[in-house]
C-alpha cells in the first residue's frame, strides 16, 4: 500500500511538470540575435483583418449603437486561411484581435463586446490557433491600442484611455494562445493610456520571445513596423508611409516587418477589411506580390500580406486563385511576367 501510494505521488508529480511544461514552456528567454533570426525565418505572412468593419463596408466603424450582434458572420473557415497561406508560400498568420470599435475577436472577460456574444458565438482566435497547429503556420496578433469603448474615446478622433483594460486583454492573448510569434501594435487612436514602453515591457513580462511593434507614435519594441510598407533595410526611412516618432535615435528594431492589403485601389468600402461585392473582382497581380516577397527575402524582412475574409468568413476566390499563383511563382513552378512597377 505504501509503494501504491508513493507511485501515485511520484506520477502526479510527473503530470503536474508536464502540463507546467507545455504552460510556460515558450517562456523561457531566447536571446536576441537567434530570436531575431527565427522572426526573420517566417518570411512572408497572411494578415487576416475581419470584424465590424467587414460588415459596415468602410474601413472604421463606429461602435456607439452596436452590440455583438453586429459581426453578422455565417461561417468561419480558419482551415482555409492556413491552407490558403500554406499554398502560398507563408510561414505564418498575423490576426486582428480588435481594432479601434473594440470588438473582440476571442473569448474575453473584459467585455461583452466579443464574438462569443456574436450569432457566430465561437472564439475565432481559438479555432485559428487549431488550424495554425494543423497546418504548421506561426501566429501573430494585431491589436488597436485605443478603442473607442474606453473612456474619454471619440470616434475618429482619440481611442480613450484605460490602462487597465488594455492589459487585462494582452494578458488573455498571451498566456492563453500559446507562443505568438509578434504583436502588431495600431497607434491610430492612440495608445489606450498605456505608454509604448509600459506596454512593450507588459508583453516582454508575458512572453519574453514575443516581439512588440508599433505603426507610429513613440518609438518602442523589437520589430519596426512599415504600414503600406516596401522591402527596405533597418533604419531605411523611404520603406514606410508612417514613420515612428524618434526612429533616427532609435536603436532597438532587430527585424523589419512591411505590409499593405491585397486590394488595389477603389472607390467606396473598405482596403484592410473585406470590401463590398462590387470589388470581387480586383486584386493584385500576383507578379506583385511575387516581387515584395523577393525583396523581404533580401532585407531579411517579413511581409505580411492583408487579407479580408468576406461575410461567410471564407477567403475570396480571387484571392485564393492569385495567391496559389505566388505560391507557384516562389516554388519556381511557374516563370514571372514583367508587371507595371506603379501598382
Amino acid at each position: 500500500m505504501k509503494f501504491r501510494n508513493t507511485f501515485c505521488l511520484v506520477f502526479l508529480i510527473f503530470l503536474s511538470n508536464c502540463h507546467q511544461s507545455n504552460k510556460t514552456g515558450y517562456q523561457q528567454i531566447i536571446d536576441n540575435e537567434t530570436r531575431a533570426e527565427q522572426i526573420r525565418d517566417m518570411k512572408f505572412g497572411m494578415f487576416i483583418c475581419w470584424s465590424f468593419s467587414t460588415f459596415s463596408g468602410q474601413e472604421w466603424t463606429p461602435t456607439a449603437g452596436k452590440d455583438a450582434s453586429y459581426f453578422r458572420a455565417t461561417g468561419c473557415n480558419t482551415d482555409q486561411w492556413c491552407r490558403v497561406a500554406k499554398d502560398a508560400g507563408m510561414g505564418y498568420i498575423l490576426f486582428l484581435t480588435k481594432h479601434h470599435d473594440g470588438f473582440c475577436l476571442w473569448d474575453t472577460k473584459t467585455t461583452d463586446l466579443k464574438v462569443t456574444n456574436s450569432p457566430l458565438g465561437i472564439d475565432v482566435l481559438a479555432k485559428l490557433k487549431k488550424s495554425c497547429d494543423r497546418h504548421g503556420l506561426k501566429l501573430a496578433l494585431y491589436f488597436s491600442e485605443g478603442d473607442w469603448t474606453f473612456p474619454g474615446a471619440v470616434f475618429h478622433e482619440d481611442g480613450g484611455r484605460n490602462a487597465e483594460v488594455k492589459k487585462a486583454q494582452l494578458k488573455e492573448l498571451l498566456t492563453g494562445y500559446g507562443p505568438i510569434e509578434f504583436i502588431w501594435f495600431d497607434y491610430a487612436q492612440g495608445d489606450g493610456g498605456l505608454s509604448h514602453d509600459e506596454t512593450t515591457q507588459w508583453v516582454y513580462e508575458l512572453q519574453p520571445n514575443c516581439f512588440s511593434g508599433y505603426n507610429h507614435g513613440p518609438a518602442s519594441g523589437r520589430i519596426r513596423l512599415r504600414e503600406r510598407g516596401t522591402p527596405g533595410t533597418l533604419g531605411d526611412s523611404e520603406a514606410s508611409s508612417i514613420e515612428p516618432e524618434h526612429e533616427a535615435t532609435y536603436k532597438g528594431y532587430l527585424v523589419a516587418e512591411f505590409t499593405y492589403p491585397i486590394l488595389p485601389a477603389h472607390q467606396g468600402g473598405a482596403d484592410w477589411f473585406y470590401s463590398l461585392p462590387e470589388h470581387d473582382h480586383l486584386c493584385l497581380p500576383a507578379e506583385k506580390i511575387y516581387q515584395d516577397y523577393l525583396g523581404s527575402v533580401k532585407y531579411g524582412n517579413i511581409f505580411s500580406l492583408d487579407v479580408g475574409p468576406d461575410y461567410n468568413g471564407e477567403i475570396r476566390n480571387i484571392d485564393v486563385q492569385t495567391l496559389a499563383k505566388v505560391g507557384r511563382l516562389i516554388r519556381g513552378e511557374e516563370k514571372p511576367v514583367e508587371i507595371n512597377n506603379s501598382l
